[in-house]
C-alpha cells in the first residue's frame, strides 16, 4: 500500500456519511484538518497508511475493499457508453464523469450495468467464455505470486542441476514424473504441434517447434504436474459460469508458470532493469521469443519489486485482437475492441522482424509510447499458410524514460500521433482516415462545401 498512491475519496465519503458524521467530525477522529479531509474525498490527495490504519481501527472496516475496481469500468468506459445516440444532446465532459464517479460510485456502476443489460453487451459478454478469462486476469492484473514464486524456486533448483533449462525440464520430466520428450516430424504430427501420450510416457513435440517453443511447452508439462495444486485453487476461485472458461484459464495459468520458469522474477527483473527493457537482449539472455517476453512484462506486479506497467496487445493483419492484457497499465487502448488505424501499430506488418516505434495521445490527453513487431508463432511447411500476428507493448509516456528503446524521444513535449480508440468514439474532426461518424452525434450536411472528412456533426 506504500509503494502506490490510493485515491479512495468516494470510500472516504460513504464510510463518514454512513457513520452520520461531518468532515469536521471525522477529520478530528482521524486527526487531520477538515480542509485536508476534504481534499482526500475530492480525491485531491491520497490516502496515508496512517490515516488508513486509523480508518480501519476506528469504523471496522476491511482496507482492500478500498482498492476494487473503477465503478462503471472508469471514466474511459462511461464515455464509450455515453457515446450512444440517445445520449446525444447531452453535453458531458471528462471532468463531469470523474466528478460522477467521485461523488456516486455506486450510481455510476448502477447506470453502467443497466445499461450493458439493456443494450445486450452485458448478456453477450457473460456468455463469451474468453471475455470472463479476460476479466479474471486483469482482475489479477496478471500477476500470479504464489505461481511466480514456486516457478522461481523450481527454475533455481533446476539451475543448480543443469544451466541449460530445456535439458533440465526434460530430466526432470524423465526422472521424476518418467515422462520422456521425443521430437518428431511433422509428418506423424501433421496437425498438432505437441501431444501428451500416457501409454508410451512421452511428452511429443513437433519439429516445427523452435527452440523456445520446445522450452516453453516442456515447462508447461511441468506445471501441470508440479503446480496443479496452486492452478486449481485459482481455477475454483475464479468460480466461472462455463467450462469452458476454466479450461481457458486453466490454459493461461499454465503458460504463466512456464514463462515464469523460464524468466524467473527477480532475474527477470534485474535483467530488464539492466538492459532498459530491451526485448531482444532479454530474448537471447533467457532464451525465449518476443512474444513470450512481451507477454511476461505485463506480469511484474510483485509487492516490493515491480516492474513497469506494460499493456500488451496482439492483432492480425484485419485488426482483430487474439490477445490483450491491460496488466497494471490500465490503458484504454487495451479495453477498446475498435483501433485507430493511425495508430502505428498497424504498420508492423509492412516490416516484418523490425521493432515499429510510435508516441501516440488519445483524446483524454494521455500519451503512450508504443512498440511493436511482428511475430510468426511456429513455422510451416512450404506452401502452407503461415500465421503472423503483430505484438505491440505500450507504456504510459511518463514512466517510458528507463527503456532503451526510447533513448533520444522527447516523451513529454514530442511529437505525438493522435489517435482514438476507434472511429466510433472519435470525436477527432478532420481526420483523413475516417471511416465512420462518432456515435451519437447529429450529422450536418452542406452541399457547397467538403471537408478532409464526409462526415460533419453537430458541435463539432
Amino acid at each position: 500500500m506504500a509503494e502506490q498512491k490510493l485515491f479512495a475519496g468516494a470510500a472516504v465519503r460513504r464510510i463518514r456519511r454512513s457513520n452520520g458524521l461531518t468532515q469536521t467530525a471525522m477529520a478530528e477522529v482521524l486527526a487531520v484538518s477538515p480542509s485536508y479531509l476534504n481534499l482526500i474525498e475530492r480525491n485531491q490527495r491520497p490516502l496515508t497508511a496512517a490515516i488508513l490504519l486509523r480508518l480501519a481501527e476506528r469504523f471496522d472496516f476491511d482496507a482492500r475493499s478500498l482498492t476494487g475496481a473503477t465503478p462503471g469500468g472508469g471514466v474511459e468506459a462511461l464515455r464509450r457508453r455515453l457515446a450512444d445516440p440517445l445520449f446525444a444532446d447531452l453535453n458531458l465532459d471528462k471532468l463531469q464523469l470523474e466528478d460522477w464517479i467521485a461523488a456516486a460510485p455506486d450510481a455510476a456502476e448502477a447506470f453502467a450495468r443497466a445499461f450493458d443489460r439493456l443494450s445486450g453487451a452485458g448478456s453477450a459478454q457473460e456468455a463469451d467464455a474468453i471475455a470472463a478469462v479476460r476479466a479474471e486476469i486483469e482482475r489479477w492484473r496478471n500477476h500470479f505470486a504464489d505461481l511466480d514464486a514456486q516457478a522461481e524456486a523450481l527454475a533455481d533448483e533446476l539451475r543448480l542441476a543443469n544451466p541449460d533449462l530445456y535439458g533440465a525440464v526434460a530430466e526432470r520430466l524423465r526422472v521424476k514424473h518418467q515422462l520422456s520428450i521425443r521430437i518428431l516430424p511433422v509428418d506423424v504430427l501433421p496437425d498438432r504441434l505437441k501431444r501428451l501420450d500416457l501409454h508410451a510416457r512421452q511428452l511429443q513435440l513437433s519439429e516445427l517447434l523452435d527452440p523456445a517453443s520446445r522450452t516453453f511447452a516442456a515447462a508447461a508439462e511441468l506445471a501441470n504436474l508440479e503446480a496443479r495444486g496452486e492452478i486449481d485453487g485459482l481455477v475454483k476461485g475464479a468460480d466461472f459460469a462455463e467450462r469452458a472458461s476454466e479450461r481457458f484459464y486453466r490454459r493461461h495459468l499454465t503458460s504463466y508458470f512456464a514463462a515464469a520458469l523460464m524468466m524467473p522474477y527477480a532475474r527477470f527483473l534485474r535483467a530488464c532493469e539492466g538492459t532498459g527493457y530491451d526485448i531482444e537482449l532479454l530474448q537471447r539472455r533467457f532464451g525465449a521469443g518476443f512474444e513470450q517476453v512481451a507477454h511476461r512484462l505485463t506480469t511484474l506486479q510483485r509487492v516490493g519489486a515491480r516492474g513497469l506497467p506494460f499493456f500488451m496487445l496482439r492483432i492480425d493483419r484485419a485488426g482483430q485482437s487474439s490477445k490483450r492484457y491491460a496488466g497494471a497499465s490500465a490503458s484504454p487502448l487495451v479495453e477498446s475492441d475498435a483501433r485507430c488505424p493511425l495508430w502505428r501499430l498497424h504498420t508492423a506488418f509492412d516490416r516484418p522482424g523490425h521493432l515499429v516505434k510510435d508516441m501516440v495521445e488519445l483524446e483524454s490527453g494521455s500519451r503512450w509510447f508504443t512498440i511493436a513487431r511482428t511475430v510468426q508463432p511456429q513455422a510451416g511447411r512450404e506452401g502452407s499458410i503461415r500465421a503472423e500476428f503483430a505484438v505491440g507493448l505500450g507504456l504510459d509516456a511518463s514512466l517510458a524514460a528507463p527503456l532503451a528503446a526510447a533513448r533520444g524521444i522527447d516523451l513529454a513535449a514530442g511529437e505525438a500521433t493522435p489517435i482514438g480508440l476507434g472511429c466510433r468514439a472519435c470525436t477527432r474532426p478532420d481526420c483523413p482516415q475516417r471511416s465512420a461518424p462518432p456515435a451519437g452525434r447529429v450529422l450536418v450536411f452542406n452541399e457547397r462545401e467538403r471537408g478532409l472528412t464526409p462526415f460533419v456533426w453537430a458541435g463539432e
